[in-house]
C-alpha cells in the first residue's frame, strides 16, 4: 500500500480539461428517472375539524380526530385529508392508503410529549426491527400516500421532550429521566439481533428511551413528501423502509436534536429527494439498508436513488452511505448540490465495518459546490467504529465510487480513505474534473488496503 499512497499524493486534484461524465448518467440514471411514478388520489377532501378536531382541543382529542378523518378518506377510497392554518396539538398520525394528508399554508402540526399517545407499532431503530413507540406520523403496508402542502410538521422534541432520552446532560437528560444510555435499550436490542430473537419479542417503548422518528413508512409504494417544513423530531425526521416511489421534494428539515438526520431511506428501490434543505444534528441524507443479522436476512438493498438540487446548510455529512448497510447500496446519483458549514465534516462519505458487510457500488456524484467542510469531500471509511461488540466475518466493500466536476474551498483533506487492513475491498475510485482549493492536511489520503484509485 506504501507504493500505491506515495504515488497517489504526487497528483495534485485540479481542474482538467472537460471529459465525459461517467456514461451511467445517460443509462442508469435515465433509466431511474424514468421509472419514479406519483401516487394519484383521490379528488374527495376531508377537513379535520369536521371529525373533531380543534385548535383548542387536547393532544389526545385531536389525534383521535385526524386518525378518524384519515381512516375514513382511506375507507372511501382516498383523497386529501387537510389541516387547515392554526396551530393542532396532537399524537402519534396513522396515514392509510389512499390518503393525501395536506397541512396547509400557517398551520402548524404539533405533536405533544406525552409518550401515552405513542403506542407500541413495529418500526426499525438504527438498523434494527423492533416494537417502538409509534413514530409521530407512521405507515405500514400502505400505497398512494403523500404528506404535503406549506405547512409545518413539529415534532416538539428538546431537552425537555424525547432529546434528553439520549442519557446525555447536554441534550437535557437528569437523573431519573427515561434514557437509553443507562437502560442498555440499544444494546439489548443489538444482542437480540446477533442472537436472532424474534421480531415479536424485541418489545420497547416506555421505560426503554429509544426515540421514535418523526416519519416513518414501512413497506410503502408510491409515497410523495413535499412543500412542508419539517421540525424539531425526537429522532430521524424522515425514514422510509422496505418503499419503492419515494418522492421528497421542496422539504425544509431543520433538526438540530441528537441523532437528528433528515433523510434515511433504508432498503428502497427508486428514491427522489430533490429540491430540500437540510440543517441538522446529523446526517443530512443517509442512505441504509439494515443492521447487522437484520441487514442481511432480509436481503434488500437501497438502491436507485437520486440526490438533485438541493442544499445542506449544516450537518454531520452531506450525502452519506451507511454506517447500517448490511443489504448493501447501489445505483446513487448526486447532483448539483450546495454544501457549506463549519459543522459539516464530510461532503460524501461512506461508512462501515466487518460486523455490518454489505456491498456500496455504483455512486455517482458531479457538480457538488462546496463551501468548507471540516474532514474530507469525499470520505471512504470500513473501519467505523471499531470497538463495537459483534462478529466481524463480514468485510464490507466499496467500488465504483464516481466524483466529478466538483468544488471545494476549504477542507482538511480531499480524499480521505480508510481501506481494511487484510481485505483490499475498495478499488475503482473515481476524482475527476475537481478542484478543492483550501486543503490544510492532504489531498489525498490513504490507510489500508485499496486499488484502482484514479485522480485525474
Amino acid at each position: 500500500m506504501r507504493k500505491v499512497f506515495i504515488l497517489l499524493s504526487l497528483l495534485v486534484v485540479g481542474i482538467f480539461a472537460a471529459k465525459a461524465d461517467a456514461p451511467e448518467w445517460q443509462t442508469t440514471y435515465k433509466h431511474v428517472e424514468s421509472s419514479m411514478k406519483s401516487p394519484v388520489f383521490n379528488g374527495r377532501t376531508y377537513i379535520i375539524t369536521k371529525f373533531g378536531a380543534s385548535t383548542k382541543a387536547s393532544a389526545a382529542q385531536n389525534q383521535k380526530a385526524i386518525n378518524k378523518a384519515i381512516a375514513t378518506c382511506s375507507r372511501k377510497g382516498g383523497g386529501r385529508v387537510v389541516v387547515p392554518a392554526g396551530t393542532w396539538n396532537t399524537g402519534a398520525l396513522t396515514l392509510k392508503s389512499g390518503v393525501n394528508l395536506v397541512v396547509e399554508k400557517d398551520a402548524r402540526l404539533v405533536f405533544a410529549f406525552d409518550t401515552s399517545l405513542y403506542p407500541l407499532v413495529r418500526t426499525r431503530w438504527e438498523g434494527m426491527d423492533c416494537y417502538n413507540y409509534q413514530p409521530c406520523i407512521y405507515g405500514n403496508n400502505v400505497s398512494n400516500v403523500g404528506i404535503t402542502g406549506e405547512g409545518t410538521i413539529d415534532g416538539g422534541a428538546s431537552n425537555d421532550a424525547w432529546w434528553f432520552m439520549t442519557g446525555v446532560e447536554r441534550f437535557g437528560y437528569k437523573d431519573g429521566r427515561e434514557n437509553c444510555k443507562y437502560t442498555g435499550a440499544r444494546n439489548k436490542l443489538l444482542k437480540m439481533v446477533a442472537d436472532g430473537v424474534p421480531l415479536k419479542e424485541r418489545i420497547f417503548g416506555k421505560g426503554c428511551g429509544l426515540r421514535p422518528q418523526l416519519i416513518n413508512i414501512i413497506d410503502g409504494q408510491n409515497i410523495i413528501i413535499e412543500g412542508v417544513t419539517l421540525l424539531r423530531s425526537p429522532f430521524w425526521v424522515i425514514h422510509p423502509v422496505f418503499c419503492k416511489n419515494l418522492t421528497v421534494r421542496n422539504v425544509h428539515v431543520w433538526n438540530e436534536g441528537p441523532n437528528g438526520d433528515g433523510c434515511d431511506p433504508e432498503s428502497c428501490d427508486g428514491v427522489l429527494i430533490e429540491g430540500c434543505r437540510f440543517h441538522t444534528g446529523d446526517d443530512c441524507i443517509a442512505i441504509k439498508s439494515g443492521r447487522n443479522q437484520d441487514g442481511r436476512s432480509d436481503g434488500r438493498p437501497s438502491q436507485n436513488i437520486i440526490v438533485r438540487n438541493c442544499d445542506m446548510e449544516d450537518g454531520h455529512g452531506g450525502v452519506v452511505v451507511g454506517s447500517e448497510i448490511a443489504a448493501g447500496v447501489r445505483n446513487v446519483f448526486v447532483e448539483n448540490c450546495r454544501m457549506d458549514s463549519k459543522n459539516l465534516e464530510r461532503v460524501i462519505r461512506i461508512k462501515s465495518n466487518p460486523c455490518r458487510g454489505g456491498t456500496t457500488e455504483n455512486i455517482f456524484v458531479r457538480n457538488v459546490k462546496v463551501g468548507r467542510c471540516k474532514e474530507a469531500v469525499l470520505k471512504i471509511n470500513l473501519d467505523y467504529d471499531p470497538k463495537e461488540q459483534c462478529c466481524r466475518d463480514f468485510p464490507p466493500t466499496v467500488r465504483n465510487v464516481w466524483v466529478e466536476n466538483s468544488t471545494c474551498e476549504e477542507s482538511e483533506n480531499g480524499v480521505f480513505i480508510v481501506g481494511l487492513p487484510d481485505n483490499d475491498n475498495v478499488y475503482d475510485i473515481h476524482v475527476r474534473n475537481c478542484k478543492f482549493d483550501g486543503i490544510k492536511n492532504q489531498t489525498i489520503k490513504v490507510t489500508g488496503k485499496a486499488h484502482g484509485l484514479y485522480f485525474e
